[in-house]
């Protein structure tokens, strides 16, 4: 079993070495190796996604990430940036669905900043469209016309594209509450139009789901309201790039959301969702349980170990309901330690 991992920027190298620290504690015989991805691999070589990470990454069984950016990389040409670097490896892999789970631990309802009786109970699972939409799609650029400059972007979707994520929504849901929410902007764009048309064509072959759909202002808003409504969510990239990311504090801190990015065959890369943190890098306080969690998602998807992955989420929770917080879900009553200190509770717990 062979893991490609990339610890990149900031935070990046602090969390991985948590979760590796778990993988190895498993004895199950991995095989990692590191490889630099993001703005350390711009300081290294000048490419975002060098060539020896592109030949590591495409041999590995799956790849574990920590996180890339930093605001010394704001001004570099665009095709340098560290961000390029994760789109890069993601198109190169074909890594079309973005699973983000959102789930709520018990005993962390008091850190979500919406009331207990909103979020107590919470376990949604976005589906995100990772390949398309307005991030890839061409043309795109910056130009003058008519004496001034123009930024445009293309949003596009091919009927394929869309049967795809549907049919991973849909399956996903007939191992949960058998209910999806497929989210767009059909009133507006005709792109979405489509999404919606597939998504309902696709509903034929799973009568056991319940479809339902909605807008994504109104979908914005009611994860706020009444997140609970929710059992899985589907949308295309740039939807669910920022609808994750709000159900992410919903949860208390997205210091504790993990991803998967799975390709046809359940290849996949495993990060958290959160980004490098460089304003906490190197002070060894973050949180790493969103890598131990995307760890455990590898192990359940990719390595189809659902017993490890069972066993890493339940050291999770018993390191919770023990009472050690990272400042992030730190409240007062609770133990507060840095990443290697949490990292180290959940080794005991294993």
């Amino acid at each position: 079993m062979k893991i490609c991992v990339l610890p990149g920027d900031g935070i990046g190298p602090e969390i991985t070495a948590e979760a590796v620290r778990v993988l190895q504690a498993l004895d199950l015989k991995f095989e990692m190796e590191e490889a630099l991805l993001g703005g350390c691999a711009v300081d290294a070589t000048g490419n975002p996604y060098p060539e020896a990470t592109q030949k590591l990454a495409r041999v590995a069984d799956a790849v574990l990430l920590g996180a890339v950016g930093g605001p010394q990389y704001d001004t570099l040409p665009r095709e340098q940036r560290p961000e390029r670097g994760l789109l890069g490896i993601r198109k190169d892999l074909g890594l079309f669905a973005n699973l983000r789970p959102a789930i709520l631990y018990a005993e962390l309802a008091n850190a979500s900043t919406l009331k207990p009786e909103v979020v107590s109970g919470l376990d949604i699972l976005i589906i995100r469209e990772l390949t398309g939409d307005i991030y890839f799609g061409q043309p795109r650029g910056i130009e003058t016309r008519e004496g001034e400059r123009v930024g445009f972007n293309t949003m596009i979707y091919s009927e394929s594209e869309i049967r795809r994520i549907g049919r991973v929504a849909f399956e996903s849901a007939r191992k949960r509450s058998k209910k999806v929410c497929s989210v767009d902007k059909m009133n507006v764009l005709e792109c979405t139009q489509l999404w919606r048309d597939v998504i309902i064509e696709v509903a034929k072959d799973y009568p056991d789901v319940e479809l339902s759909h909605m807008l994504v202002d109104n979908a914005a808003m009611q994860l706020v309201r009444n997140p609970k409504q929710f059992d899985v969510m589907v949308t295309g990239n740039m939807f669910g790039d920022i609808l994750s990311d709000e159900a992410s504090m919903l949860t208390g801190s997205i210091g504790m959301l993990p991803s998967a990015s799975l390709d046809e065959k359940n290849k996949g890369l495993y990060e958290p969702c959160h980004g490098s943190a460089p304003d906490i890098a190197g002070k060894g306080v973050a949180n790493p349980l969103a890598t131990i969690l995307s760890a455990a998602m590898m192990l359940r998807y990719t390595f189809a170990n659902e017993a490890a992955a069972t066993r890493i989420e339940n050291a999770v929770k018993k390191v919770l309901a023990q009472g050690f917080r990272t400042g992030d879900i730190y409240e007062a009553g609770t133990k507060k330690v840095g990443t290697k200190e949490m990292g180290d509770a959940v080794l005991a717990a294993l």
